[in-house]
């Protein structure tokens, strides 16, 4: 065999394509061939494994930032990741991953992350499981109870103008989350002609609106798909569902209860299950039926890069931490973290001794990065070892926000 691992070529593609079909699914409506000028689309790396010239394996990098601490990452999203049936299990998969991290980690990217077809395939190669995009569905009779808002909260449809208005409710939900896109690369980018224009996916992106006129203030929006059908075997689909306010999420919600006489069912594209909930879910009176939920892993790539872009609780502390894990040796080190007035500095520590301080492996540290999981429960598992004179502060550090993801890819 002569192995090689690189990035995709053009003339790739159609043997990529069919490994994409092999893994995910024939489409019965396959998509056009692409243009050879328009290709790779923006923000997507493409990687194969070559065997004496055959693709037998490959994967996409997607590049976007995500916000984590109050702070935008760069983030290598990694998708389509797909390996020839007869090559399963031939050890393909982990030089392919390190070639495409590698790029990530020399690109500036700071973390990555996936939705996985197997958790356990990605946990070998440092990646945890943080969180999960979920499609929960609502019956209209659970709707049909919430109360109405308070004040001059109400709804009105958005137009293009609204757009703005829009995208900042959006930031800040999700500068206030671990997780989730920040929404400024394409293809996630919400962009006017998307959300609003003739050629929208959505029948409407309705709004949360408190006053009028030039007084008015957009405090939530949710962008819905009527669907076929008036029975009440319908369902009214809705990619984002975001409120600031507890009278913005009533609305919301009202709205789509009104649908009731055609439809049974609201499904909405969520994340956090009943543990960490949605906080616009917080306003239902009833509990909703959940599909399966999609889990998303986290992995860092750079420790004080990820780290030292945190904004945390304004408190003081020194804390020696180190990281060992065979599985990832790029990750391994020791370090000094230091936090003062909100912010926090991640230095290398030559002094280190094996056992003298918190020492994680890639996936504990992931999880407590992004909230996951407590000092305590790492330890339970495994994810953390070493003196514990450190964990409430490190839990205080790290815990204040909930995983949240509204974007599948």
């Amino acid at each position: 065999m002569t192995l090689e691992f690189r990035r995709t070529t053009f003339a790739d593609v159609p043997a990529s394509r069919r490994l994409g079909a092999e893994a995910f699914g024939v489409s019965p409506h396959p998509l056009p061939d692409p243009d050879p000028d328009a290709w790779p689309l923006p923000n997507i790396r493409p990687w194969v494994a070559t065997d004496d010239g055959e693709v037998v394996a490959g994967l996409g990098v997607r590049s976007f930032t995500s916000w984590f601490h109050g702070a935008r990452l760069p983030t290598a999203g990694f998708a389509g990741v797909t390996v020839a049936a007869e090559r399963r299990g031939s050890g393909l998969l982990r030089p392919l991953m390190e070639a495409a991290l590698a790029e990530a980690r020399a690109l500036g990217d700071v973390v990555s992350t996936l939705y996985p077809s197997s958790a356990g395939i990605y946990r070998g190669l440092g990646y945890e499981v943080v969180g999960a995009f979920e499609d929960v569905r609502v019956p209209m009779a659970a709707l049909a109870a919430v109360p109405p808002p308070g004040g001059d909260v109400r709804a009105r449809r958005a137009t293009a103008d609204d757009v703005p208005a829009v995208r900042h409710v959006y930031e800040a939900w999700a500068s206030a989350q671990n997780g989730p896109l920040s929404r400024v690369e394409a293809p996630f980018a919400m962009e006017a002609d998307e959300l609003v224009g003739p050629g929208s996916d959505y029948t409407g992106v309705s709004l949360a609106v408190r006053g009028s006129g030039a007084d008015e203030e957009v405090l939530g929006f949710a962008s819905w798909s009527r669907g076929p059908g008036y029975d009440r075997t319908n369902t009214i689909e809705v990619d984002d569902l975001v409120a600031l306010t507890p009278d913005a999420a009533r609305v919301l919600w009202r709205l789509l209860g009104s649908f009731a006489s055609v439809a049974g069912w609201v499904q909405v594209s969520t994340s956090g299950g009943w543990s960490g909930l949605d906080a616009a879910r917080l306003v239902l009176p009833d509990h909703a039926s959940t599909s399966a939920p999609r889990p998303y892993m986290l992995r860092l790539l750079d420790v004080p890069g990820a780290l030292g872009a945190a904004r945390v609780a304004p408190v003081s502390a020194r804390v020696p931490f180190a990281v060992s894990d065979a599985r990832t040796p790029d990750l391994e080190g020791a370090w000094t973290l230091e936090a003062a007035h909100g912010t926090v500095r991640v230095a290398p520590d030559g002094a280190a001794t094996p056992g003298d301080r918190p020492t994680f492996t890639s996936a504990g540290l992931a999880q407590s990065y992004a909230g996951a999981q407590s000092c305590a429960n790492l330890r339970l598992t495994g994810g953390l070892a070493g003196p514990t004179d450190h964990d409430a502060v490190w839990d205080a550090l790290w815990g204040g926000r909930q995983v949240h993801v509204r974007d599948y890819f």
